[in-house]
């Protein structure tokens, strides 16, 4: 598989969330010719970085289906593969709680579930023992998994992407598929708002979007209903709270897993998330009953939470198979289409998709190897290095770096302790991502209690030092998410 013209691909992905940018990893062990279309301005902005970055043991998925199978595989395999990626994992372990003996039989039925989808080291434990684990926490019985762990979902995805970027794969922003036509020959031409492509083979992994996708190929029994789900970030004063994830008993028949408290791998703590089914697939609107329910339900297991650690709320929104009525689960779907040969979609990747990824990964490659037989790429590097936290360093490796490039040696976000070094490596990531939100997520930036107010600014002026910003080059998330209304008389920025 080869091609020589610029827009000729052998590969199209739609999509550049965590399972978009697995594919394109994974393809770029071969030698084929990768496109990643993304209608954002960066990877991983849908569901893939508004989620609780837990990677999940498998004990929530019905046995036999496509959901236990990956979140087992991509939980176990893990490990590994960030360690390749240079991206942040802990292995926290989590506490399935139960309020009353009631729900005792709901954690028997989690741990005979997880034991029959491979789920290792699973135990119930009593009330004296949760108090021994986690002190603050309230419940009469909790079923532990020692395997469940936390990530950063939006380094992870990123690191996805710059490795896949790095062996070869092409990576398009800010490019939204508005039409799909398979031609006679066999290619698919997909006309964007930048430009047309042509492709060989086309997978759909656009997230809430997927359907919308799938029609635009003449395939409409696909059908995605939007469940937002709202969280709110705890500061790093929480963080002494609990050291476990906690969660719920959950209800089946919500089709969630209920609002839980995660511990982040930067040290903050969430809540959340809540459930609602919407009318918009892009409505991450944050609301006042939702932030009170999320506080009522946190007390519940955490009495001594207070709303002083409360920083800010964000919302993520799950491609759920399920309509409201009906609620529950329904199996991934990862189907060549009969009816659209070469076209691979994948439709309802909803929670554990974050833990399955990689694993759906693998699968939709061997579904094109199968057929193709690929040749392995001889020059493939798995390896990518993140951005240097230096708050993270010892005294003598600070000292050391500071000697070694000035700019560690200057504090631009105060609350996080990120350096100008860090910042000025963030805004020259590899994809070229240069708003503002692109930044945050890679430098931690903007992250801390005051959300911004201190090195909002001061990054503003790295951007309009080191690459001549004016006012409306000063973007939050994006095409026109302008930080700035206007500029002054001389036309310089208005800072």
């Amino acid at each position: 598989m080869s091609r020589n013209t610029d827009n000729h691909f052998d590969v199209i992905i739609i999509g550049a969330g965590v399972v978009g940018c697995s594919i394109a990893r994974e393809l770029s062990r071969f030698k084929v010719r990768v496109a990643v279309l993304e209608k954002e301005s960066d990877v991983g902005w849908g569901s893939s970085c508004r989620n609780s970055g837990v990677i999940h043991a498998g004990f929530n998925n019905q046995p036999g289906t496509l959901m236990a199978k990956y979140c087992v595989e991509g939980n176990q395999s893990f490990h590994s593969l960030v360690e390749e990626l240079d991206v942040p994992f802990q292995k926290t372990g989590k506490l399935v709680v139960a309020k009353n003996n009631r729900e005792i039989a709901g954690l028997k039925k989690l741990k005979k579930q997880g034991e029959c989808n491979g789920v290792k080291n699973l135990d119930i434990i009593d009330e004296q023992e949760i108090k021994k684990l986690e002190p603050n926490i309230k419940g009469v019985a909790a079923l532990l998994s020692p395997e469940t762990g936390i990530t950063s979902p939006y380094l992870y995805t990123i690191a996805l992407a710059e490795n896949a970027l790095k062996n070869g794969v092409q990576f398009y922003l800010d490019t939204e598929v508005e039409n799909i036509e398979k031609k006679s020959s066999g290619d698919f031409v997909l006309k964007t708002q930048n430009k047309q492509f042509i492709a060989d083979y086309l997978i759909n992994s656009a997230g809430v979007y997927c359907d919308e996708i799938a029609k635009m190929a003449d395939i409409d029994h696909y059908r995605i209903y939007p469940c937002r789900g709202e969280y709110y970030v705890l500061d790093k004063n929480a963080s002494s709270l609990i050291s476990h994830l906690i969660y719920p008993v959950p209800n089946i028949e919500e089709g969630g897993l209920g609002i839980h408290l995660t511990p982040t791998v930067d040290g903050n703590v969430l809540i959340g998330p809540s459930n609602e089914y919407l009318n918009k697939k892009n409505d991450y609107a944050v609301t006042t009953e939702i932030v009170q329910k999320l506080f009522q339900e946190a007390q519940e297991y955490l009495p001594g939470i207070s709303s002083k650690y409360f920083i800010r709320n964000y919302a993520g929104i799950r491609a759920k198979q399920t309509p409201p009525l009906q609620g529950g689960y329904r199996d991934y779907v990862i189907e060549k289409s009969e009816k659209v040969p070469n076209m691979i979609n994948l439709i309802g990747i909803e929670s554990p998709g974050l833990t399955a990824a990689y694993p759906i990964a693998k699968q939709v490659v061997t579904m094109i190897d199968k057929k193709e037989k690929l040749s392995p790429n001889p020059d493939f590097n798995p390896s990518r290095k993140s951005i240097l936290r230096f708050e993270e360093q010892d005294e003598k490796t600070k000292r050391k770096l500071v000697e070694q490039d000035s700019d560690y040696g200057e504090v631009i976000c105060r609350c996080e302790q990120v350096t100008k070094k860090e910042i000025l490596q963030a805004i020259d990531n590899p994809l070229g991502a240069r708003s503002l939100i692109s930044i945050k997520y890679r430098s931690r930036a903007m992250m801390g209690r005051c959300q911004g107010g201190y090195c909002q600014t001061r990054i503003m002026e790295l951007l309009k030092e080191k690459y001549n910003y004016r006012w409306n080059d000063f973007l939050l998330r994006g095409s026109e998410s302008y930080m700035l209304t206007g500029n002054r008389s001389n036309g310089e920025p208005a800072l």
